[in-house]
Parts: C-alpha cells; structure tokens; sequence
C-alpha cells in the first residue's frame, strides 16, 4: 500500500484513535459519535468502513466542508450525520453511541464549569459499557507552567492558553460519571511546551 493509499484510508486520523482501532476496540455495529469533528479527521476510517458515524462541530464552515466530502465520496452516509453545535449541549438523546471520540477538544474549555458541562454531555449520550476517547491537554509530566487563574486554565510555555486535565481531575471524573480505565492513562511530552493526555473509558 502507497502512502497515498493510505492516507485515503485512514485520513489525518489521531495515532492514539488509530491505536485502539488496530486493537480492535471497535465492533463494525457501533454508532460513533464525533464531539468536535472539525473538517472530520478522525472518522474518514470509520467512514471507509461502513460504520454509523455522526458529529458535531461548533464552526459551520467546518461542517459545510464535512457535508462536501461526503456529498462528493461518501453519498451513503447521510449529510444529516454532521451538525452545527456544541458539546455543551449535544442534541441526541441518552444512551445514543457506543462510541464518543473527543480529540483535541476540552483543552478548549472557558473554565471548570464549561469543561464538566462538555464532559457530562458526553457521558450522557453514551450507552452503558459504551467507550470514550477523549486526548487534550494536562499538566501531567509538564514543568514550568503557570495557572492562568482558578478557572483551570493555564499559560503554556506554547504561548497557548488552555484548559489542563489534572490527576485529581481524572480520578473525580471517573468516581463521579462510574467509567472504568480500559487502558492506563498515557501522556505525550512534546518538547517540555505541552503534554497531551489520552483516556480510554468505559461508561459502567
């Protein structure tokens, strides 16, 4: 297979979501919910397969460009999939994905409160034994940085601004919303500037 073979294959995929999908995580039945797919990077895979995906975004250009592709490779997936909104308030019902992926998201929350309003979103439309993957910013492993104020986000010597998941943070989200560890936590230096932790969970 040629790189460029490949790229149309799996897309500008999340190496750690492309991780668990070469462990199989993924049975061909799940519904798969993007919370914050952009132009749609991490589900041109699963689009490729025949899997029921859907998502989210709350730039309508970027959704506009998802509706495209699909339009122009994709004609059975239904335009309908891909939606205007904010993972604040995600408007499907309880219980609707066996999957709920949010790469590079929640770093972007305001403080405390908009992070657990995003998270409890998440959680809510996730079937029981359902799995989440979610990968973004935390201050595991990170040195030198300095808290912005009490709202949970930080100055990264990135000269970005944003909102860290903490150790203490992870183990009251996982008390709190009952998920279990499908695998350890695992955490990426990248040059001292920003770490970016990754969770696989499993809603009990």
């Amino acid at each position: 297979m040629t790189i460029k073979e490949l790229n149309n294959e799996l897309g500008n995929i999340d190496i750690y979501l492309l991780d668990q999908i070469l462990k199989g995580r993924y049975s061909k039945e799940a519904k798969i919910l993007d919370a914050g797919c952009g132009e749609g990077r991490n589900i041109i895979y699963f689009l490729n397969n025949g899997y029921n995906v859907f998502g989210i975004d709350q730039n309508p250009d970027a959704i506009r460009m998802l509706q495209f592709i699909l339009g122009s490779k994709y004609p059975n997936c239904p335009k309908e999939n891909f939606s205007v909104g904010e993972v604040t308030s995600i408007s499907f019902e309880n219980e609707s994905f066996d999957l709920v992926i949010s790469s590079a998201v929640l770093h972007f929350a305001k403080d405390h409160d908009h992070f657990q309003q995003m998270f409890s979103e998440m959680i809510r439309v996730l079937k029981p034994q359902g799995q989440l993957f979610v990968r973004m910013t935390s201050d595991i492993g990170l040195n030198g940085h300095k808290t912005n104020d009490t709202t949970g986000r930080y100055f990264l010597p990135d000269g970005n601004i944003r909102y860290l998941i903490t150790q203490q943070k992870i183990n009251e989200l996982t008390e709190v919303f009952n998920l279990e560890f499908i695998e350890p936590i695992k955490t990426t230096n990248v040059s001292d500037f920003r770490c970016m932790t990754t969770l696989v969970l499993s809603k009990g």
